[in-house]
């Protein structure tokens, strides 16, 4: 085979598929071959539509051969996070309710990832209803991190962040609602971009549109090995459909015009809420130096306005006693509950009114204050977490309450965030650095990933003991 599927990125396996160095059906057995053998380690890939993949490669190789191709996409493998309608292809939320649910459409972003050529591997492991921040439910059981299977790979895309640092899959689609796509994409040392609030449909996403003072939290978006894909994937995903009336018809703007040496960018190593470990703050020390070399303005300020997450500190989710969860559980069929969404279900306090209404006013101030500051800055580099990957169970200690504060702070803000593989720590897991920007500004945002990743390398493979 001209180049290895398991290493190459999604842009890459696509050229060669568009040249006939290789063809979509080799690509998808490499990835099934790859995850046959990690899989039962790690426990990534939960449903597989194998058969029906490579019946698609077949059509896809057909068009080639008829000199017709889709784009950049056209026959690249792909797996899809199990919060996502696939039609044909049990999807379940992760919720028991719809264990045996199947689709009879696809999600939005999935019908255009497959009109644009991409071919579905499978479904990958999240948590119930994409709610925590590793990635364990009553369906499927706990996925491993491939760096390390005693620990999680983070969550809720935590499936998607394994199987694709394993080399199953070259990209797969994430939701970000307090850093679901950031989070393992960090432990995991992968690529992973959450668009500006307004970007992406969720119509077929299990967090829908439909979610009141929630709706602008959650946001999917691409995760790749390669930051290189990621602009690929979002323009492919981008746009209104019609349905989620959140969507803005924004034009995209491509990160490869953007001049590093145009930019200034805060950065800080320690929010205020939960200190990162030494590793964390060097790779993020180390990030803002190699920026700095190569022509950026870098200053090291914290926006104040963080602080004001530990008076809002959740509650924007949980006023209304997390009624909302309970809404979505009774659409599908759902009366036994991960031990999880029980524990936040009973921690959830029902306000009233005024008081709850007066936490989005607050929300709205952060808000306001936050795009102040950004009014002199291009972009935030930051770290993704306070922590590498931690065990299973650990995010949910009362110390870690602000472990992933890093993330939530741009869920809040409706910005576009992206993490990349920054560093490694002193006990050989990943380490993501952040970047943050402006509204809409997704381009310089990957601009000054891509270069945090050409200064660290980006991801490496794990040594999967299999």
């Amino acid at each position: 085979m001209a180049i290895d599927i398991n290493h190459s990125s999604a842009s890459e396996i696509g050229k060669a598929i568009a040249s006939r160095e290789v063809s979509a059906k080799e690509a998808v057995e490499a990835s099934i071959e790859r995850i046959n053998e990690v899989n039962p380690s790690i426990n990534a890939v939960v449903q597989d539509c194998f058969d029906r993949a490579l019946g698609e490669a077949d059509v896809l190789d057909s068009e080639i051969s008829q000199g017709k191709n889709r784009g950049p996409l056209h026959g690249v493998p792909m797996t899809l996070k199990d919060s996502l309608d696939t039609e044909g292809v049990v999807t379940t939320w992760a919720t028991l309710g719809r264990k045996k649910y199947v689709p009879d459409s696809d999600a939005t972003l999935v019908s255009r990832l497959r009109q644009a050529g991409a071919i579905l591997l499978g479904k990958t492991n999240t948590p119930e209803l994409t709610l925590a921040p590793e990635t364990d439910n009553l369906i499927y059981g706990r996925t491993s991190n491939p760096y390390d299977l005693k620990l999680s790979p983070g969550g809720s895309s935590g499936g998607a962040a394994a199987i694709i640092a394993s080399g199953g899959s070259p990209f797969d689609i994430g939701s970000d609602t307090g850093g679901s796509i950031r989070i393992p994409s960090h432990s995991c040392g992968i690529a992973g971009l959450k668009p500006t609030s307004g970007r992406v449909p969720r119509t077929g996403h299990c967090i829908s549109y439909a979610l009141g003072a929630t709706e602008s939290l959650t946001q999917n978006g691409p995760m790749a090995r390669h930051v290189k894909d990621l602009y690929l994937i979002l323009e492919t995903i981008s746009g209104p459909d019609f349905e989620d009336p959140s969507i803005v018809p924004m034009p995209l703007k491509n990160p490869n015009e953007v001049n590093l040496r145009d930019m200034k960018i805060a950065f800080h190593t320690d929010n205020g809420l939960m200190s990162p470990t030494k590793d964390i703050v060097d790779a993020v020390n180390a990030a803002a130096a190699g920026l700095r070399e190569r022509g950026a303005t870098t200053i090291e300020i914290l926006p104040e306005a963080i602080s004001m997450l530990k008076d809002i500190d959740g509650r924007n989710v949980t006023g209304d006693g997390r009624a909302w969860v309970k809404r979505i559980l009774k659409s599908a069929d759902t009366d036994e509950f991960s031990p999880f969404i029980e524990n936040r279900l009973d921690e959830a306090t029902i306000m009233q009114t005024p008081e709850f209404t007066e936490v989005l006013e607050s929300v709205d101030r952060y808000r306001s204050h936050m795009i102040q500051f950004m009014k002199d800055f291009d972009a935030i580099l930051c770290p993704a977490a306070a922590r590498p990957a931690v065990g299973p169970g650990q995010s949910f200690l009362p110390e870690n309450k602000f472990l992933y504060s890093y993330t939530s702070a741009f869920n809040i803000t409706g910005w576009p965030a992206a993490v990349v593989r920054g560093g490694t720590s002193s006990q050989g897991m990943p380490i993501g650095v952040q970047v943050v920007g402006r509204p809409w500004r997704e381009d310089v945002v990957l601009a000054v990933i891509q270069a945090v990743e050409d200064i660290t390398g980006g991801w490496k493979s794990p040594n999967i003991v299999t």
